[in-house]
């Protein structure tokens, strides 16, 4: 058995690209609207919306429908103005109105790749094999932790969902550092399909 152990999802973690660079640490900051009242963790899937601010994605769960397009990278972090009126630069955002002039920080680089552990639909941790990679995969939501500030986020460990073209998220290798075994995998790396910085602009693109 490899070392370590992941023991729960984290969200979506950058590593590197997909055609082999290294992930440099980049990121753009995108302000998140003073009304939008819902937390994003560390990890969180986010996408444009309407005005140009940044929600989280929740049209990623389970979605085998076009909607899953509106993706356009992973949120790793915050600054805001507290109800004291302190700066504050965080782990999450915490979605409520004593944090305002927030900005986000968010990995949206079109090639980036990512680790993310798999589940099954429950939540509980599970494995794949070799046979996951070059799939579309679903995408499941979790519970961020208000503790460590990080996402719930995780991928689902079977393709029941069909494979299809409207999956958010390619398998693109398996992580064999926190292999269960020889041939089955806690973690594999994934790259975003139709980000919104590619995607034609189409109807549901940019609205909320």
């Amino acid at each position: 058995m490899a070392y370590p152990t992941v023991s729960a999802p984290y969200g979506l973690e950058a590593i590197n690209r997909v055609d082999g660079l290294p992930y440099a640490g980049a990121i753009r900051q995108i302000p998140i609207a003073s009304t939008y009242n819902t937390a994003i963790y560390n990890g969180d899937i986010v996408r444009v919306a309407a005005g140009g601010t940044i929600e989280k994605s929740t049209v990623t769960v389970d979605s085998t429908t076009a909607a899953a397009n509106n993706t356009v990278g992973v949120f790793v972090g915050v600054q805001y103005v507290n109800s004291q009126g302190q700066t504050v630069q965080a782990q999450y955002y915490p979605g409520n109105a004593a944090a305002t002039s927030a900005t986000a920080y968010v990995v949206d680089d079109p090639m980036a790749a990512f680790k993310v552990a798999v589940t099954l639909s429950n939540g509980a941790m599970s494995t794949v094999n070799q046979s996951i990679v070059g799939t579309n995969i679903a995408v499941r939501q979790g519970t961020g932790s208000n503790t460590t500030g990080d996402s719930g986020v995780s991928v689902y460990a079977t393709n029941a969902q069909g494979n299809a073209a409207a999956l958010p998220l390619r398998v693109i290798a398996v992580v064999p550092d926190t292999a269960a075994t020889a041939t089955t995998f806690r973690e594999v790396v994934v790259k975003f399909n139709n980000h919104q910085y590619d995607v034609a602009a189409e109807a549901n693109d940019y609205t909320a």
